[in-house]
């Protein structure tokens, strides 16, 4: 989002402020089978901006016919409280998404191209030229309705049908949003192939061919390295992240893609962390339980199993070692 990806060279300082985006309402619940009503999406968004989460992707207006799942876009948004200095945005394909997301009161969209062919191909049908092409429509529609774009650059760390994305493709990616008009870029980790060092090969990249845009970064746990990956973005300066509740997400178009990083295990490594992210951790567990509930089953998020470190637990009610 452009308002708030970093603009930082050097690595994020202790207590300095950390914007985490919610995307569960809109990454997590377009891939689940049955259809979540309307009502509980807006309960559980309005859960979680109670736990003081203030950017959220509250939705896709994307096709109801590709994404079920989605298709109450408009009666989402109208439903949910809307905290003051909240950050609501909605993921968009097209111009069609664009027109869509300007009549329903969003501060900011997200546009999504992959930094791999055969996978833009697969998610959008259109070649990555074509796909930027068409995004010249979106942007001025959005500037004269005062909505700002954050350039989305999906399988930006790796494709499971072409392998390694080399990072000088995502720089030049960023660099044709750049001159679109966008502020900022996230980096999409489609399927989990993210590591430390291709997040930092990434980010410097674009740095060096896209110099003062934002980038924040979304990250799946694929493979067990969201987190760290996290950590080389705050080293890297970068002081925007993208979470799913519980864990919950996966691209319904890409071989392999599992969950989000999860939110309350993003916040608990930040808090532990020094990092100031105004979230009230409980609070956000709880948002997390009402998730889990609402689609009966046990989500994967840490946190929401283990609570915080410093939980404390009755010893009469563990059992003795004997001997």
């Amino acid at each position: 989002m452009a308002a708030t990806a970093s603009l930082q060279t050097a690595p994020v300082p202790e207590g300095a402020p950390i914007t985490v985006c919610e995307v569960g309402p809109r990454d997590g619940f377009q891939i689940e089978a049955a259809f979540i009503p309307t009502a509980k999406k807006i309960e559980i968004i309005n859960a979680l901006f109670a736990s003081g989460i203030r950017a959220m992707q509250v939705t896709s207006f994307v096709s109801p016919r590709a994404v079920p799942q989605l298709a109450d876009a408009e009666a989402v948004l109208a439903g949910i409280d809307r905290p003051e200095g909240a950050l609501i945005t909605a993921l968009i394909p097209n111009l069609k998404g664009a027109e869509r997301a300007a009549g329903c009161g969003v501060d900011a969209v997200h546009t999504v191209v992959s930094a791999s062919e055969t996978h833009n191909l697969k998610n959008v049908n259109r070649s990555i030229d074509a796909s930027l092409k068409d995004f010249e429509a979106v942007f001025t529609l959005l500037d004269n309705s005062g909505i700002a774009v954050e350039g989305g650059i999906a399988t930006a760390f790796g494709c499971p049908f072409e392998g390694i994305v080399p990072p000088e493709q995502v720089a030049r990616i960023a660099k044709r949003y750049q001159d679109l008009g966008a502020t900022s870029v996230g980096l999409g980790d489609t399927t989990g192939m993210a590591t430390p060092a291709t997040v930092r090969a990434a980010v410097r990249a674009i740095r060096a061919e896209a110099p003062g845009l934002g980038i924040g970064l979304h990250f799946h746990n694929t493979r067990g390295v969201g987190l760290a990956c996290v950590m080389t973005g705050l080293a890297e300066g970068v002081t925007h992240y993208d979470a799913s509740v519980g864990g919950l997400g996966g691209c319904p178009f890409a071989a392999g893609a599992t969950g989000n990083i999860c939110t309350e295990d993003l916040i608990y490594l930040l808090n532990e962390s020094g990092y100031d992210t105004g979230v009230d951790l409980d609070r956000l567990v709880g948002a997390a339980r009402l998730t889990q509930a609402t689609l009966g089953r046990e989500l994967p998020g840490q946190v929401l199993k283990s609570g915080p470190r410093l939980r404390r637990y009755d010893p009469g009610l563990t059992a003795t070692a004997a001997g």
